[in-house]
């Protein structure tokens, strides 16, 4: 297999691009027969190459980086399957859902344990950098989770991949997956939910140790305040759909997150270690 950086994809015909669903800072993916294009990003040859040893771990729920095509855009494999939108339709709310996603994401990170990143470095994060305990795909929301027949099957949108751990990654599944934010900011059709169960449900699913469970609250508390110092820079330097997305504000559900998390601790801390 060739190096990530000196990989093509030609296409032996010209065939239609179909628009697929723009992330909230990626624009421009298409859709080519069996293949996916995406703008070239600077973290663009550090993802294929996790994408390559996850292929060689045995991980399915990946795409592949097959090259760059003649207009210098990344070519992955398609997913077969289907997304849930920027407001969660209801199905998305599936117990059963939930179980698979919780348990995609630990296959995930086992099959990324002993890659090392530097043969194709990412660029730093910006603010503060996350322990490198192993690379994470840190961005896994419903919008990015491949669905079929109920169950989660793959992973899409590795642009915020990138040295992590095991429970920053988890617990941020959990974020968007529970969700874990105060009610006032639940998406529509979904006020009901119980989220204090359906952190037990995820968390039984992935398998989060003891002490882990005990510390959650406070963990999601400190990764709210990192998280609001992030989306922040990322506004001012880089602006685009970081500086829609706060001016929409995401700083403001990011505190009330923090909060939600802190005055709810005991209810958390209960469900997780009943």
């Amino acid at each position: 297999m060739t190096d990530v950086r000196h990989r093509l994809y030609l296409d032996p015909t010209e065939p239609e691009e179909t628009a697929l669903p723009s992330g909230d800072v990626t624009e421009g993916v298409v859709r080519v027969g069996a293949t996916v294009r995406r703008p070239a990003q600077p973290q663009s040859f550090a993802v294929a190459a996790f994408l390559d040893h996850l292929a060689s771990a045995g991980f399915e729920g990946s795409p592949r980086f097959l090259g760059r095509d003649a207009k210098g855009r990344d070519v992955l494999t398609y997913l077969e399957g289907r997304c849930a939108g920027p407001v969660p339709e209801l199905w998305a709310q599936d117990e059963d859902l939930l179980v698979s996603v919780g348990r995609m994401v630990r296959r995930l990170h086992d099959a990324a344990e002993g890659y090392d990143p530097s043969v194709e470095p990412f660029p730093p994060r910006p603010v503060r950098q996350d322990p490198a305990e192993l690379v994470c795909h840190l961005d896994v929301t419903p919008q990015n989770v491949v669905v079929c027949g109920g169950t989660a099957v793959g992973l899409v949108d590795f642009d915020l991949a990138g040295p992590s751990t095991r429970l920053k990654d988890s617990y941020n599944t959990a974020m968007h997956w529970v969700p874990l934010r105060d009610p006032a900011d639940l998406w529509p059709g979904w006020e009901a939910v119980d989220q204090a169960r359906r952190l037990r449900i995820f968390a039984d699913a992935y398998g989060w140790e003891t002490e882990e469970r005990r510390r959650l609250p406070d963990f999601g508390a400190e990764a709210a305040v990192l998280s609001w110092e992030r989306m922040k820079h990322n506004a001012e330097v880089h602006g685009g759909g970081w500086a829609r997305m706060w001016a929409e504000g995401v700083g403001g559900v990011i505190l009330r997150r923090r909060n939600w998390l802190q005055e709810n601790r005991r209810t958390l801390v209960d469900a997780l270690l009943a």
